[in-house]
């Protein structure tokens, strides 16, 4: 006959992995500004403080309009928002159009390791709202380091990376992918909660 073993014991001992609750969905997080993306994730939008990853089959093809009411919010606030390394010179009409204050916004070209180094700076400094980085490669390691300088200077991080990485695990607090066949986007990783079990509609094109 096998023997008992209390809960709190095991607890103790590391031996059962507990949850944490998120005890305020509605204002744990910082707002995606889509109220279909709110209800989803735990905390009722981005994770504050953390790496955030938006994996995609290419870019230039309209993820940006994921973040823009996030960017705008925060400019608007006067927060900086940094670009670290777009694929493409931001249009100005169109981030005018979505609301963002361009006054407040910042692009810095790097390559390779300069990329993380930059956006690590930005990150663990504390003067920016959000700090956007398109990552070409970028291990496990580098993406620690994003993570811990997040939560070091309490900024929004987030992560545009291919789509193929979403086999691969990853210290993001945060992972949507973005499908163009259908449009939609998944939910494949979120602290707190589980991920919705199925595609959120969503025509970001």
């Amino acid at each position: 006959m096998s023997s008992v073993v209390a809960l709190d014991r095991l607890i103790d001992a590391r031996r059962v992995w507990r949850g944490q609750v998120v005890s305020s969905p509605s204002g744990a997080n910082f707002s995606t500004g889509h109220q279909f993306l709110d209800a989803a994730l735990p905390g009722g939008g981005w994770p504050k403080a953390a790496l955030s990853e938006i994996l995609t089959t290419a870019p230039g093809i309209g993820e940006l309009s994921l973040l823009w009411p996030t960017l705008a919010r925060l400019t608007v606030s006067g927060e900086r928002v940094v670009l670290i390394s777009p694929p493409h010179l931001p249009y100005p009409q169109a981030w005018i159009h979505a609301g963002v204050d361009l006054r407040q916004l910042s692009i810095i070209q790097a390559d390779g390791r300069d990329a993380l180094w930059a956006a690590e700076q930005c990150l663990r400094s504390g003067s920016c709202g959000a700090v956007l980085s398109w990552l070409r490669q970028a291990d496990d390691r580098s993406l620690r380091r994003l993570q811990v300088a997040a939560a070091t200077g309490q900024t929004l991080a987030f992560a545009y990376r291919p789509q193929a990485e979403a086999a691969n695990p990853s210290p993001a607090a945060l992972r949507l992918v973005l499908d163009s066949q259908p449009a939609q986007l998944r939910v494949i990783k979120c602290r707190g909660g589980l991920p919705p079990a199925q595609p959120l509609a969503f025509a970001w094109h």
